[in-house]
């Protein structure tokens, strides 16, 4: 097997294999073998039909699985052969394959690049000194007070107020024309709690519970959704139902019932406790990505794109997984593939030289 391989840049390589016409003839031989003893033809005993007869019938799928295995098996030695970290599928390009000659294929890929890590264990970082204040407490004792909070109808008001949870039908439509995704029933909103486009959440401020009402809504120009981009959107709109949240009292019952402490005073400190473990956690999440960007710095190298790429789509995915209402007020999806891969490059980076690094 005659083999050469061009290093077309630092995470990219070509491999060009010649194979002997004897390996490609002996390739043949075992898939015929083989395909005799597995297939049944009409009027010959099993295992014993005549390869001309086979080769008639599988002759092309045949050939496609020779080539296949040929280049499989071979490739693979090569790359074991020469200690390459293969990141991406091959590209495989092929001459004809005929049986009793010799035959050449090559093969792109990426691997990983080479990596050359020096005194790492002198890197210097600053640990930063973090301490837990009452207002944290106090903010994490008003987050748990609001996880218990119930929802009651509003009484004595059918007027729509910002921080009110309500549910509506709505139905929009651009010149009157109707839209895809611009139709809902009971759908549950708090206004201005971001779930939904601002505009639209001011807009709703002031309607009448169970009033059919027209308004209209500007969409940003960069709002994901390019149909009603930079558009003038008419909703005809109706208010089902109006509640407002109803806090519970914070106390010692409530130490009881949803801290699992004996008293406030407990409780708060079982908050303290947790906050000063997150803490921690946040300090051992600083140095790493102290020492992870040092590293990154004094050890250049380009990671290889395609395994940016995979933790880019990883990333976008995660992104685009969050709640509807969570996006197309933000950043374009163009916008936010750009930032995520970036950020996906010094992921992948890091990865690297983390994986060099332990295997010194």
């Amino acid at each position: 097997m005659k083999i050469d391989v061009d290093e077309i840049s630092p995470v990219q390589r070509k491999v060009r294999v010649e194979l002997p016409a004897e390996t490609v003839t002996s390739g043949f031989s075992r898939a015929y073998e083989e395909l005799r003893r597995r297939v049944r033809i009409k009027g010959f005993r099993a295992g014993k039909a005549p390869r001309g007869v086979l080769q008639g019938m599988y002759g092309d799928e045949l050939k496609d699985q020779v080539q296949s295995q040929l280049v499989e098996d071979s490739l693979g030695e090569v790359i074991k052969e020469r200690g390459l970290q293969i990141v991406s599928r091959p590209e495989i390009e092929a001459n004809d394959l005929v049986e009793g000659s010799p035959f050449s294929y090559s093969a792109v890929f990426e691997i990983k690049p080479p990596i050359e890590v020096k005194d790492y264990l002198g890197i210097e970082v600053e640990k930063v000194k973090l301490s837990v204040t009452d207002d944290q407490v106090d903010e994490a004792l008003r987050r748990l007070q609001e996880s218990h909070a119930r929802l009651e109808p509003v009484e004595n008001r059918a007027i729509v107020q910002s921080g009110d949870f309500i549910t509506l039908d709505f139905e929009g439509s651009i010149a009157g024309k109707p839209f895809q995704g611009g139709k809902g029933e009971n759908y549950f909103l708090e206004v201005g709690g971001g779930q939904a486009l601002p505009q639209f959440e001011e807009a709703v401020i002031g309607l009448s519970q169970g009033l059919p009402t027209k308004i209209q809504v500007a969409y940003p120009e960069n709002y994901s959704n390019s149909e009603l981009a930079g558009k003038n959107v008419d909703f005809s709109v109706v208010v089902r139902e109006i509640k407002q949240k109803v806090l519970p009292a914070v106390d010692d019952d409530f130490a009881k019932d949803h801290g699992e402490c004996g008293s406030l005073a407990e409780l708060r400190a079982a908050l303290r406790t947790r906050l000063e473990n997150e803490l921690k956690q946040i300090q051992q999440e600083e140095l790493k990505e102290q020492i992870i960007g040092r590293l990154i710095e004094t050890c250049s190298f380009t990671p290889p794109p395609t395994m940016v790429e995979r933790q880019t789509r990883f990333l976008m995915e995660r992104y685009q997984n969050r709640a509807p209402g969570q996006q197309g007020a933000g950043p374009s999806l163009e916008e936010t593939r750009k930032t995520l891969e970036g950020r996906a490059q010094r992921q992948v980076q890091a990865t690297l030289l983390v994986e060099k690094i332990c295997s010194a």
